[in-house]
């Protein structure tokens, strides 16, 4: 597998703000690409400067907002500026630019001939935000109209399909550089994974990016090489994932690659969004996946798509990792185990005889939560705003159900020792407690109840603020997100999980 060098792309409004920005990211990044589009127009009219300013190759691009960037006035004024750019080069190479990105259909022969003058290698691009773009090989090949151009090309898949699309293209394309890439969410492995696209190289953004470019997916060059060791991948390295969406938010890539390093695998946990659990497989089957943690919404629809479940996933009716075994799939389930060991954590005690627990919401992490219930002796109600699907959950153990709605307050109350929220309501909520943010917006705390909110992020969510304003003992998820995570762990690897992880 080809190594892709890591791009940082600068969209500061001065020259100094870009030098200073990649300064601090000097010694994660091997190229940087000043956006000129992004500079004030007083800025613009010094970038010849730049590479002399940096000890990194640079690229010059000038994006216009047809393709995604800011420059919005005429393509003579834009010619202009990247003769401006080019124009007395030094004869020192690192006192120019190393690379400028023109477009598929931008050709001008002066600026052609002022690049190849001075060893100005050009980035032929094209960049389609509405459709995915196929026959990449084909594409490529026109826009290298001298042999000599890398071809870029970077689009908006609609489906984790368009980006399977993508790796299978590229897999016998060696022998011309070029950069591929899916854009948005969804073309994350893209990025991560660049090397198997044999791409030429990944474009980074600092934390602090601009809008525009988290919209596109990137990723800051820190977390590409500290969470997924970036500089690390190669042809041997074993590939898992998390699969789920919209899956804004997933603290299992930090649990695996962790023990990865702990361990000294040549392993790479990455997220996989995806918006549908078939995709997900096939993708996985395609770059050689061989394991996967399966999140909201697939954990029961995933079942219908692999081979062979487990007992347990049986029993649950949902399954939150599946693994290749002699080629098949075969659905396990986590999340009971991760949910016991962390509630017995929580509540300092081994049973739950006695104890009343309301689970709210019927999902996939609800029946693995309804699972463990049941084993620790605990009675339940599953409360949920479909009652059909409360009531499946519910007579599945032989539980109690309830509407999720004010006219169930009394039954809540009656089953208030323990309360168990396993919906996605809250998750990323940096709000204060509403009623579209808290599931039980309702509900009077006592003070005497204990919460436990599957949802990790934010660390602390809006029912629990609640619940902890009221004197309550509260817990987040990530503990059940570790403890599960530690038992995937073991199924992708055969290892057990050492150490600990912290948020």
């Amino acid at each position: 597998m080809d190594k892709p060098l890591v791009c940082l792309t600068l969209t500061g409004k001065t020259l100094q703000e870009n030098v200073e920005t990649l300064e601090k990211y000097s010694r994660y990044v091997d190229i940087a690409e000043l956006r000129v589009d992004y500079l004030s127009e007083e800025e613009q009219l010094y970038v010849r400067r730049f590479p002399a300013m940096v000890n990194v190759p640079c690229i010059l691009t000038i994006r216009r907002v047809s393709e995604g960037g800011k420059y919005n006035s005429s393509d003579f004024s834009r010619t202009a500026l990247f003769g401006r750019a080019l124009a007395f080069a030094d004869q020192n190479p690192s006192k120019n630019f190393a690379y400028v990105d023109f477009e598929e259909d931008f050709h001008v022969s002066g600026l052609h001939d002022a690049a190849l003058a001075f060893g100005v290698k050009i980035i032929r691009s094209v960049h389609d935000f509405e459709n995915p773009v196929v026959n990449i090989r084909e594409r490529c090949e026109k826009m290298r109209k001298t042999g000599y151009e890398i071809p870029k090309i970077a689009f908006m898949p609609k489906t984790l399909s368009d980006v399977t699309r993508l790796f299978k293209e590229a897999e016998q394309f060696t022998d011309f550089e070029h950069i591929l890439c899916a854009m948005g969410p969804l073309g994350t492995p893209s990025r991560i994974l660049a090397g198997k696209l044999h791409s030429y190289l990944t474009y980074t953004s600092p934390k602090t990016m601009d809008d525009s470019m988290k919209g596109i997916g990137h990723i800051d060059p820190v977390t590409l090489s500290d969470l997924y060791n970036f500089k690390n991948i190669d042809e041997n390295t074993k590939l898992c994932a998390v699969t789920g969406y919209p899956l804004k938010v997933s603290s299992s890539p930090l649990i695996h690659n962790s023990g990865y390093r702990m361990h000294g695998m040549n392993r790479v946990f990455i997220p996989l969004p995806s918006t549908s659990a078939a995709e997900s497989l096939e993708f996985a089957e395609q770059v050689g996946i061989t394991g996967m943690a399966v999140t909201v919404p697939y954990k029961e629809d995933v079942m219908r798509h692999i081979e062979e479940i487990d007992s347990e996933s049986g029993e649950i009716g949902a399954c939150n990792t599946v693994v290749r075994e002699d080629g098949r799939w075969v659905g396990k389930n986590t999340d009971a185990e991760g949910f016991r060991r962390a509630l017995v954590e929580f509540l300092g005690v081994e049973k739950l005889r006695h104890r009343k627990v309301a689970i709210i919401g019927a999902g996939g992490a609800a029946h693995a939560v309804a699972y463990a219930i049941k084993q620790l002796g605990g009675k339940a109600c599953i409360f949920n705003r479909t009652l059909s699907t409360a009531k499946e959950l519910a007579e599945r153990f032989g539980f109690e159900y309830a509407p999720l709605s004010p006219e169930s307050t009394v039954t809540l109350e009656k089953y208030s020792d323990i309360i168990i929220q396993t919906t996605n309501v809250g998750m990323n909520s940096k709000e204060p407690p509403s009623k579209e943010n808290n599931p039980i917006w309702f509900y009077q705390f006592k003070g005497t109840e204990n919460l436990f909110d599957i949802v990790y992020d934010p660390e602390t969510t809006p029912v629990m603020a609640v619940a902890k304003s009221c004197g309550c003992n509260v817990s987040n998820g990530f503990p059940m997100l570790k403890y599960q995570g530690y038992k995937q762990f073991y199924y992708f690897t055969g290892v057990e999980y050492e150490g600990t992880v912290t948020k």
